[in-house]
């Protein structure tokens, strides 16, 4: 029986496959406009809110050092109640991008917060989400889970005109 774990590799495989495509391709074909249609793609509400980065520093700071275990849970997040898009608008590249405190801790961590962005763009219903209100993965500098079935993205971009 050795062929049975190389066929559930397989199967594995596929699945992969199909729902990369199945996410591919819901992209390709439809641009996400309306907030009916984001919450029927993304299954939750996806929220939106600009903030001044010196006033969530300690947030950002604290969820940007908590990269590496979010990746985790980013990759395994399928359904969420709600989406939370914080638009740190005076850290848009823009503006000169973030003030020194949360550039050092960017730089720092700039590994994981690369690998975190690719899970985000994996990830349907996270790349529908921050693509609905045209965030760029690249702009994203952190995630927060803040309760259960809660995220909170952080962004270094202005919200869409």
């Amino acid at each position: 029986m050795p062929t049975i774990p190389f066929a559930d590799t397989r199967w594995l495989h596929a699945i992969a496959a199909c729902a990369f495509l199945a996410a591919f391709d819901a992209h390709a074909a439809q641009t996400v406009e309306s907030q009916e249609t984001v919450n029927r793609i993304v299954g939750s509400n996806v929220r939106q809110e600009e903030a001044r980065t010196e006033t969530q520093t300690k947030k950002i700071i604290s969820a940007i050092e908590r990269t590496r275990e979010n990746i985790g849970t980013v990759r395994k997040t399928s359904k969420l109640d709600s989406v939370d898009i914080v638009f740190l608008t005076d850290a848009a590249r823009s503006e000169g991008g973030p003030p020194p405190a949360v550039e050092n801790k960017v730089k720092e961590h700039q590994d994981d917060i690369t690998e975190l962005r690719e899970e985000i763009e994996a990830n349907a219903l996270l790349f529908n989400a921050i693509d609905s209100r045209r965030v760029l993965a690249e702009d994203v500098l952190a995630v927060e889970f803040d309760d259960p079935g809660k995220l909170v993205i952080y962004a270094a971009a202005k919200p869409p005109g």
